[in-house]
C-alpha cells in the first residue's frame, strides 16, 4: 500500500523514527535502554524520498526534514 501523503499537507503528523537516540544504562542490567525519538510538526511538503515538517521550537519556526526510510510509525491529527 502506498499513501498519498500530500492528502495530509496542513496536519499535524508525530512520527516514531526507526532512529534511536542516547544510551540509558539500567544498573540493574547489562543491557542498554534506548530512547524512542519523535517527531511532530505540520506536514508542510510531502516528496518522493520524504517528508516536510513545520514545527516551533523556543519560538522559532523549524522545517524538519524525515526521510521515508526513517518512518516507523506516523500518527496524524487535526481531522
Amino acid at each position: 500500500m502506498t499513501i498519498n501523503w500530500k492528502d495530509y499537507v496542513g496536519k499535524t503528523l508525530n512520527v516514531t523514527m526507526y532512529e534511536n537516540y542516547g544510551i540509558n544504562m539500567d544498573t540493574k542490567s547489562t543491557t542498554p535502554v534506548y530512547e524512542i525519538v519523535f517527531k511532530t510538526g505540520r506536514l508542510t511538503e510531502a516528496y518522493d524520498d520524504g517528508l516536510m515538517l513545520e514545527s516551533e521550537r523556543e519560538n522559532i519556526k523549524v522545517l524538519i526534514f524525515i526521510p521515508h526510510a526513517s518512518m516507523k510509525c506516523v500518527e496524524i491529527f487535526d481531522f
